[in-house]
């Protein structure tokens, strides 16, 4: 499907935006077809405006689901092109906008996903931060915080917000990545989330089970997103991302999107506590 793209030396402020990123990203727009795999689900959906959140977003609306999309105030521009994507799909979407990085918002987010939706049964723990650092002596404590609130904190407080309203049946599913496997020396503080991730993911999954909740993740490989080109990697590492994969190529975030529906749905049923690997045929344990 993908003979791989020319990615060009390019540089962004975070958040960074879809509709700025050279090439775009392929969210699956034109390519994804639903077959009705999660009609009448409710879902909730973090960094949701772009990447791999955008493409999930617009998978589950296509597959029958409403979707709450949650993305940050400067991202504005691709969450409203994302949400009528998935409007089109004749879905219920809601945009609500803030910092992960804020309980209050969190909280406040899940409240009103709920609401607006009338219910919560999918919850995908995505938006995350990513920047590279050369020097562990020069990674600040500004930096380590935020990249642990926006990728774990973040998590625990939507996902403790959400519980009250989950029903049996219900799935939670959160982004790890392969860099819990194979950590960078650049990304000591993103690495070490995505490893906090995948126990967290194992542990609450076997918490929840009794209670017909499902727990799992998905470790994406290394996916040609805004997120890259915000500092997430060094600009000499652009034009070859993902290269050293076995497919030898970025992944796009449309090829993310079917794991996210599959443990969002009935066809996932035995599956708990497991982490999904799209990584380009990058090995994980």
């Amino acid at each position: 499907m993908y003979a791989g793209f020319d990615s060009k030396k390019q540089h962004q402020p975070e958040p960074g935006l879809d509709a700025e990123l050279e090439p775009k990203a392929d969210v699956g727009e034109e390519t994804y077809r639903g077959s009705g795999r999660l009609a009448g689900r409710k879902a909730l959906i973090t960094g949701a405006a772009s990447g791999i959140g955008a493409a999930t977003a617009i998978a589950f609306a296509r597959e029958g689901a409403d979707v709450a999309m949650s993305y940050l105030p400067e991202e504005e521009e691709d969450a409203q092109r994302i949400a009528g994507l998935v409007q089109d799909a004749g879905v219920a979407v809601l945009t609500l906008p803030g910092d992960l990085r804020d309980p209050g918002y969190c909280r406040d987010l899940v409240a009103r996903a709920v609401d607006g939706l009338g219910g919560l049964d999918i919850v995908v723990n995505n938006g995350g931060k990513q920047i590279f650092n050369e020097d562990l002596t020069t990674l600040d404590d500004e930096q380590f915080d935020d990249t642990f609130k926006t990728n774990v904190y973040a998590m625990f407080w939507i996902t403790k917000a959400a519980l009250p309203h989950l029903k049996p049946g219900s799935t939670i599913i959160n982004t790890t990545s392969i860099q819990a496997y194979q950590p960078s020396e650049i990304l000591v503080d993103y690495a070490s989330t995505k490893a906090t991730i995948n126990a967290f993911t194992k542990a609450l999954a076997q918490q929840l089970a009794p209670k017909g909740i499902r727990v799992n993740a998905v470790a994406p490989g290394p996916i040609w997103t805004p997120l890259q080109v915000t500092d997430g990697q060094p600009q000499e590492k652009i034009e070859s991302f993902g290269e050293q994969t076995p497919l030898g190529r970025a992944g796009q975030p449309a090829e993310l999107a079917p794991a996210y529906v599959f443990l969002a749905s009935a066809e996932s049923s035995y599956v708990a506590g497991e982490t999904l690997a799209v990584t380009g045929g990058s090995p994980t344990p």
